[in-house]
């Protein structure tokens, strides 16, 4: 953020650093893939973390236990 925004623009008031830095951070967040993310967008990768988590990690195995207690994992 130094370089790209605070060094090189000059603030008229207090108003417009902070729609300055708003717009930056929004573009930063919603546009720009990041490498630590795979090339993700940090938006991107955080919807993607709340659909896995909505996916399940085991579900009961069809195996003939009628206690229903074995897990099997899923892909």
């Amino acid at each position: 953020m130094r370089d790209e925004l605070l060094n090189e623009t000059l603030f008229t008031n207090l108003a417009h650093a902070y729609e300055a830095v708003a717009t930056w951070a929004d573009d930063y967040n919603t546009e720009r893939p990041h490498s630590a993310l795979s090339y993700a967008t940090p938006a991107a990768y955080a919807a993607e973390l709340r659909l896995a988590a909505l996916r399940p990690v085991a579900t009961v195995a069809d195996d003939g236990d009628n206690t229903r207690r074995s897990l099997v994992v899923t892909e």
